[in-house]
């Protein structure tokens, strides 16, 4: 196509439409924020929300400005679609043609300041959308499975997950009881650690581990869940780089675009809808509905991904949640965390694009 807008830090996006909804990201011992809010009906309340937003404050500390997970981040791109997905839904995202993307990728955790280690969830939040129109969120990581399927979970292992001074490492006793008391998360990790991560962003498979409901023109209901498959390896973090996987797919980005598969994974029946620990096999049905293609990296900044919250409830017609109560609940904190961060002062990003070197 000729004329390719490139969609980074100057996204054709309008800001308005960028700031309709709100979401995050999760990850492996310190998950998504989100999984945390109607859950088994655990959660509800404006107290229990401070709840949570207290347990991250203990494991993190203080981190003003910042969300209170997947705190460190950078953006970016666009998404030819080819069509494809048009058989199972009618969002207009997957009519042929190209959409505009703004996009996060971040690391899990809620301190920005902390080094990169390659053994860290990562996560690629995406907001595909029009000016002015209805647009998709979604919230990706790199695992294979979700580690929890309750809210309770989510919050047990956070709160197991919590660094102790003198080892820097979590508690092994809170930890072992913690996954006593679950587990369907041993279960998940058990898969998770069969999947090694790759050696950086740019080569990492990213998931969306819910699943959720796709409905075309005539109103076919499909359950599906997606992945973002690469078409490129990645340089490793260089040694001593504190902010290495970063570092690395920002140099990356400036040799030329990266770009990923994206894939629509239909269930058979059968397959667990409400449970993200738990796979679908690997025979069923996927149809490669376009490429995402990211183009540039950018300090967050006003305007760009770091006033948008990437909540995976933000849907256009043709793609419906399912009853995975994971979903309702990631909204519900996401929230309460947009609103603390954005009422605090404003700190710099942990990742300067423009320092980092050749």
């Amino acid at each position: 196509m000729t004329n390719r807008p490139r969609w980074g830090i100057n996204t054709a996006v309008s800001r308005r439409s960028v700031l309709v909804g709100l979401g995050a990201v999760g990850a492996f011992l310190a998950v998504d924020l989100g999984a945390v809010a109607y859950a088994n009906k655990w959660i509800g309340s404006g107290e229990t929300r401070k709840t949570f937003l207290d347990g991250f404050l203990s494991v993190y500390g203080r981190q003003l400005g910042f969300r209170k997970n997947h705190a460190k981040g950078a953006v970016t791109g666009y998404f030819d679609s080819n069509g494809s997905g048009q058989q199972l839904s009618r969002a207009a995202v997957f009519r042929q043609g190209q959409v505009p993307v703004v996009g996060r990728f971040s690391l899990a955790g809620g301190d920005p300041h902390v080094g990169d280690t390659p053994g860290t969830a990562r996560g690629l939040g995406l907001a595909f959308g029009f000016p002015d129109s209805a647009q998709w969120r979604t919230a990706m990581l790199n695992l294979p499975v979700f580690p929890d399927n309750s809210a309770r979970g989510f919050y047990d292992r956070l709160l197991a997950s919590k660094v102790v001074p003198g080892t820097k490492q979590p508690d092994p006793a809170a930890m072992k009881a913690f996954l006593t008391a679950h587990p369907e998360t041993a279960a998940a990790m058990a898969i998770i650690k069969k999947h090694p991560p790759s050696a950086g962003f740019g080569d990492s498979t990213f998931r969306g581990l819910n699943t959720f409901y796709f409905v075309n023109d005539a109103g076919v209901r499909s359950a599906v869940r997606w992945s973002l498959v690469p078409q490129q390896g990645a340089p490793p973090p260089r040694s001593g780089d504190a902010n290495g996987l970063f570092d690395a797919v920002v140099r990356q980005l400036r040799g030329g675009p990266l770009r990923w598969r994206l894939l629509v994974t239909v269930a058979d029946p059968g397959d667990p809808l409400t449970d993200p620990t738990l796979p679908w096999p690997d025979d069923r049905r996927s149809v490669e509905v376009g490429t995402l293609t990211l183009t540039s990296a950018a300090t967050e900044a006003p305007g760009n991904a770091r006033d948008i919250n990437f909540d995976p409830l933000v849907l256009p017609d043709g793609i419906e949640p399912s009853d995975d109560p994971l979903l309702s609940a990631r909204s519900d904190v996401y929230a309460a965390s947009y609103r603390q961060r954005t009422g605090e002062p404003t700190s710099p990003s942990a990742v300067q694009v423009n320092e980092v070197g050749a």
